[in-house]
């Protein structure tokens, strides 16, 4: 049977990353950590997001690099707005955090306990 993880794609420093790494190790349920500073995720990887959460679902429209970056006041392209969020990852509702075919977005404890039952239930 292969061994699940979950991956979580976030950044270092964040808190809600970090809740949610604590979440999963608690758990006992084997995590990999992504630092979308060092490692930016893969178009493939994003689109799955996008499909759920769309794109601008995906965007932490509260947080300080959203304001920075003067997003409130432009309009831009999906391609344009994807390589802001690759140069500028707080500018996600971060973690990202997939699991056992289930994806969840920013800090989502409901989410997360979904995801690691699920692993749990296939060990």
């Amino acid at each position: 049977m292969v061994m699940q993880n979950v991956q979580i794609f976030g950044v270092k420093g964040s808190s809600a990353t970090r809740a949610a790494e604590r979440f999963f190790k608690e758990r006992r349920i084997p995590l990999h950590s992504i630092d979308l500073y060092t490692k930016p995720m893969s178009p493939g990887e994003i689109k799955r997001f996008i499909d759920k959460f769309t794109l601008p679902g995906l965007l932490d429209t509260a947080a300080k690099p959203y304001e920075d970056a003067g997003l409130k006041y432009m309009k831009m392209s999906d391609a344009s707005l994807l390589q802001k969020i690759e140069a500028e990852p707080k500018l996600l509702k971060l973690p990202l955090v997939r699991g056992a075919n289930k994806i969840a977005l920013g800090h989502d404890e409901a989410a997360w306990k979904e995801i690691a039952a699920a692993i749990s239930s296939n060990r």
